[in-house]
């Protein structure tokens, strides 16, 4: 027996877990990546002969294995919403992306900062690394399958979806000022990074992205759906594999023209819904999408599972666990809350998307990245336990919980009548769990 067949076999039993898992665990409260998170750990604690984990050591595999997840995740994020983009209609979202991002991000570097007793640089990365959400890990918070009707989503998955859809792109240019704050303090503090990081990393790249995605995604949807030549007209051979090149596509130019390629991802998606909404190429694109997020999904936690099996905690002092808990228990639903003052979204709804900011793999990627291009002056095994620490808790809280809680709002929403508000924005009654 060698480690290759260990390997293989254990690739084999996860990708049949994937498929099987999610109709075992449906209406349960746990989901699939708590089965894969908690299987990390203890396939990794057996007396077996398994690779050993360490992003650590291993930071550029993490990087772009965590990268192709997030990309194909933005992509099939992009495809599922039915409802067109708006200023009325996504408010929901511009509320989370504007207030309730902003305000995490603030409050967060400024915990980690004090708590932590970490340089800002270091501290703003903590902020900028778990910024972004990722309702992929709860798919009862997330929308469900492709359809004709731009009402058929309920707000409270609309705003989870479309926020994690934007927000992988947008934590980029936090990210980019903690490494030119981390760069400056190296050489003597300066402030004269601030005027080059605004104009390059958060106007430029930002516009480039979206710029990008909105060029790519129109010229595929008339590619898929318009074009004359029925060779070309791929929507006619409903091939799902499609959906990765239009990812790969949009993310490799946009990165090369120097724009954010997770903000071109998700453009493209929502340009090439937006060309014919009402084909079923749509929902072939989604659902082979899916079925790759799925297993890339399940294998990382796995992984992940491994790394704390493996000793990835060890350097979590209280400090960085109470730092996450306060992101993922206090800072992220207030914030959230704050957030959507004002909106459509009542009561519990509101609190729902408040508190379901769940942390995943667009954290471990951040992290990954940043510690590429610049030290922090802080022990990088502490930073990845202190994100690690998070994300294993938010996967497990929200996980668990998820499903319950939604549950018993769609039985709340069908047994009330929907707002006149709701309905003028075009949020719509329809609940699908994904």
């Amino acid at each position: 027996m060698t480690l290759a067949d260990v390997v293989f076999a254990w690739l084999g039993v996860g990708a049949f877990l994937a498929a099987v898992l999610p109709r075992v665990v449906a209406g349960r409260p746990v989901s699939l990546p708590v089965v894969f998170l908690v299987s990390g750990i203890v396939v990794y604690l057996l007396p077996v002969p398994l690779p050993a984990v360490d992003p650590v050591e291993q930071r550029l595999v993490a990087e772009h294995v965590t990268e192709v997840c997030v990309i194909i995740a933005l992509m099939g994020a992009g495809l599922a919403r039915n409802r067109p983009v708006g200023r009325r209609m996504w408010a929901s979202t511009w509320r989370l992306l504007g207030i309730t991002m902003l305000l995490t991000v603030v409050v967060t570097a400024v915990v980690a900062w004090w708590l932590l007793d970490w340089p800002p640089a270091a501290a703003l990365l903590l902020a900028a690394v778990l910024a972004p959400t990722d309702p992929v890990l709860a798919s009862e918070v997330r929308v469900g399958e492709p359809t004709e009707d731009k009402h058929d989503e309920d707000e409270v998955r609309f705003a989870l979806t479309s926020e994690a859809g934007l927000n992988d792109g947008l934590a980029f240019p936090v990210t980019y000022a903690a490494i030119a704050l981390a760069a400056a303090a190296g050489s003597g503090w300066s402030g004269e990074w601030i005027g080059t990081w605004a104009a390059k990393d958060v106007a430029f790249k930002c516009v480039v992205g979206v710029l990008s995605g909105l060029v790519i995604g129109k010229l595929l949807g008339w590619l898929f759906f318009r074009t004359r030549s029925s060779v070309l007209r791929l929507a006619e051979y409903r091939e799902g594999f499609v959906a990765l090149g239009a990812t790969f596509l949009a993310y490799g130019v946009t990165e090369l023209a120097g724009g954010y390629g997770f903000l071109a991802v998700f453009t493209t998606a929502c340009a090439v819904r937006a060309a014919e909404r009402a084909h079923g190429f749509h929902n072939v694109l989604h659902d082979f999408v899916e079925q790759v997020e799925r297993l890339l999904t399940a294998t990382l936690l796995f992984l992940l599972g491994a790394f704390i099996a493996l000793g990835g905690l060890a350097p979590l002092t209280w400090q960085g666990a109470v730092t996450g808990l306060v992101l993922l228990l206090v800072v992220r639903p207030l914030a959230g809350w704050a957030g959507l003052l004002g909106g459509r979204l009542r009561g519990w709804e509101r609190w729902v998307v408040a508190g379901y900011g769940i942390r995943g793999i667009g954290s471990l990627y951040y992290l990954a990245y940043a510690l590429g291009q610049q030290d922090f002056f802080v022990p990088e095994r502490e930073l990845w336990a202190v994100v690690t620490f998070t994300v294993l808790v938010s996967v497990v809280l929200h996980g668990v919980t998820a499903g319950p809680v939604v549950a018993r709002l769609d039985r709340r929403r069908t047994a009330e009548p929907p707002s006149r508000g709701a309905l003028r924005a075009g949020g719509g009654t329809g609940s699908r769990a994904a």
